[in-house]
């Protein structure tokens, strides 16, 4: 067994086979952390932090870590309005979650012919549609990039292709990037904008990236080019108000949603936090025609859609692309197609059935390389796996028409906001089986 190394702690952990990485104090033998295995008794009882059991804190200097500890309740910030995006809140909420496993053979066979009644008229079979973008076509053949790290740029070249498609990819615009993480879609939107074509056009670019999480490596704090925005908001897409963030009321620039595989009811947030709390209103005026690259972003007096009141809120919306996936994490309260399935006879029941049966999409049917991947999906819950229910085949086919009822729903919102959208296989279902983009552009400019 190897020694700890000079100046560190000589705790050994057994659960991972190796001494404590922590650095030891002056003089001491064990980090703070192990502080109570000194033999001189000198160190003071740790225990575990109040505000946060994941770690622990010495007892007599507990007043002064409260006052300090990163899990301490801080000040919110101008954009937190709690509860903004949830959407409207109802008895149906609070309606128990049931599992499939639970309901009878009839109950299935039922909801089974409610889906395919209310799937009548939709459009069944999406467009493949595999897209990319030269900005990534060295790090796609760098033969130091993983399995794991290969496949997330084949979809990150795919979005920055559709965006591009979609005269979305510019300067002169704010991409605001939810559920960003790391924030690697909007490092590479950054990249694709660096080149001199772009460069030549002189304008400002601001790129917004928001996650609930503190995140490590993140890459947004290598950027430094002059012109060039970057900030990262760590809020919940249910809490965030657009129309207050700063950065986005100093220029007003015009705004781009972008997502790579927000879970769940984190798109039908996203859709709300960007469609409605941007300043919009129903009673407006459509927006106005999305800008290509190469043309300026021009300013807007109070009125559009998309728009804010005079002095204050962000730029008109030109569009989004959003990767979906975990349609088994969606919850009626924040869903943006409540109307969709209420106009075809479905409620918070069926679409909280629908929800699970979801899942039978890509359960079992997961690649190994494809399991186990906690940065993009969720795990269904293994209840709802109904053994003898129908052929696996036919289960499968029957979740995918799920996910497309709940996404109908969503386009059926976006078209209720003056946008025109569109579903699309946008990576091919080997390199991830949640292969389904959502864009959406102003319905003036994609008539035009």
């Amino acid at each position: 067994m190897a020694a700890p190394e000079p100046g560190h702690c000589c705790f050994f952990v057994q659960k991972k086979k190796r001494f404590c990485k922590m650095v030891a104090g002056k003089g001491r033998k064990y980090c703070g952390e192990h502080a109570t295995m000194e033999e001189d008794g000198s160190s003071s009882r740790r225990i575990v932090c109040p505000l946060d059991p994941k770690h622990t804190v010495s007892e007599d200097k507990l007043q002064k870590h409260l006052k300090k500890c990163n899990s301490r309740e801080k000040a919110k910030p101008v954009y937190f309005v709690e509860n903004i995006n949830a959407g409207s809140a109802d008895g149906d909420e609070m309606l128990r979650q049931v599992s499939l496993s639970e309901l009878s053979r009839t109950e299935l066979e039922t909801l089974v012919d409610k889906l395919k009644t209310a799937f009548k008229g939709l459009q069944c079979d999406l467009e493949d549609s595999v897209q990319s973008h030269p900005a990534l076509h060295d790090e796609l053949h760098n033969p130091k990039n993983g399995d794991s790290a290969h496949k997330h740029l084949k979809q990150q070249s795919s979005i920055l292709g559709h965006l591009e498609e979609l005269g979305l990819l510019g300067r002169g615009r704010c991409f605001v990037e939810f559920g960003a993480g790391r924030g690697k879609l909007s490092h590479w939107i950054h990249e694709a904008l660096k080149t001199c074509e772009h460069l030549k056009t002189c304008e400002d670019l601001q790129l917004l990236l928001v996650e609930r999480c503190s995140t490590r490596f993140k890459v947004d704090g290598k950027h430094q080019d002059a012109g060039v925005q970057f900030e990262r908001l760590q809020v919940d897409i249910q809490h965030l108000d657009l129309s207050k963030v700063p950065l986005l009321c100093e220029k007003k620039l015009p705004l781009v949603g972008v997502g790579k595989h927000l879970c769940g009811a984190a798109t039908d947030l996203a859709l709300r936090c960007l469609l409605e709390t941007a300043g919009q209103s129903e009673e407006e005026e459509p927006p106005h025609k999305r800008l290509r690259p190469s043309e300026p972003s021009e300013p807007r007096s109070g009125g559009g859609l998309g728009s804010a009141p005079t002095g204050c809120g962000p730029g008109p919306v030109l569009g989004l692309t959003v990767a979906l996936c975990c349609h088994h994490r969606c919850e009626w309260r924040h869903y943006v197609g409540q109307q969709f399935f209420l106009q075809r006879g479905l409620g918070a029941r069926e679409f909280s059935a629908f929800c699970r049966m979801s899942s039978w999409a890509t359960c079992g049917l997961r690649p190994t390389n494809q399991r186990g991947d906690s940065e993009e999906h969720e795990p269904a819950e293994e209840m709802d796996a109904v053994n003898g229910f129908l052929s696996a085949s036919e289960r499968e086919q029957l979740g995918r028409l799920c996910k497309q009822l709940i996404d109908h729903g969503r386009c059926h919102f976006l078209q209720m906001k003056g946008f025109s959208s569109k579903l699309t296989r946008y990576i091919s279902s080997d390199v991830t089986l949640e292969n389904v983009l959502l864009t959406a552009v102003p319905l003036t400019s994609h008539s035009s």
